[in-house]
């Protein structure tokens, strides 16, 4: 289907351009969110007598979207999350709880605006892009930990994951005698006993 896009879509093209998109996408998502306008005659003629408007609206949408990219460019959440031995989380880190913990920040931001790339799932840091406006996107840190102590190192640079290992491998480590014979039971753990006493 032929569409005349009403404000930027990214991957798809600028305010005024006509482009063929699959019909279940025009359908469901550009057209009902007021994106785009079916590519007729009448409707071009529509775009045209109002697009001086239409690109004022835009600009002042995303001056205010500018604004608001101070509050939020660079912030940083701490999300709390039950996780195994080996950082994964049992669940995952959905939009909800990014715009909860934003928001909570005084940040304002919607679940539209969260791009999330892919489902978190194991603890670390993780920066997430908002979107604020189709032309004006910033970056915040998502700090996942399972406790409040580790949330601070992993925002120190430390990888936890890495130094917990570490840990576990410096614990046991067994006497080797290479003169041994196969089989054979090292002198310092055969119990001495008393002369005369029988085994």
């Amino acid at each position: 289907m032929e569409i005349i896009l009403l404000e930027r879509v990214e991957k798809l093209g600028a305010i005024g351009d006509v482009v063929t998109v699959k019909d279940g996408y025009a359908r469901n998502y550009l057209l009902p969110n007021k994106k785009a306008l079916r590519a007729n005659e009448a409707n071009r003629k529509v775009f045209e007598a109002n697009r001086a408007r239409i690109e004022a609206d835009n600009a002042s949408r995303r001056d205010e979207a500018r604004g608001r990219a101070g509050d939020v460019d660079g912030k940083g959440v701490v999300l709390i999350r039950a996780a195994s031995n080996s950082g994964q989380l049992y669940g995952s880190v959905s939009v909800r709880d990014i715009v909860d913990a934003l928001n909570e920040d005084g940040a304002r931001v919607t679940k539209a605006m969260v791009v999330l790339e892919r489902p978190i799932k194991t603890i670390g840091v993780f920066d997430v892009r908002v979107s604020l406006h189709p032309e004006v996107a910033v970056q915040v840190k998502v700090n996942v930990a399972r406790s409040p102590d580790e949330a601070d190192l992993q925002a120190r640079g430390v990888d936890v994951m890495a130094a917990m290992f570490e840990q576990d491998t410096a614990g046991f480590t067994e006497a080797y005698d290479p003169n041994a014979e196969p089989g054979e039971i090292p002198a310092d753990l055969l119990e001495t006993r008393p002369e005369g006493e029988a085994a």
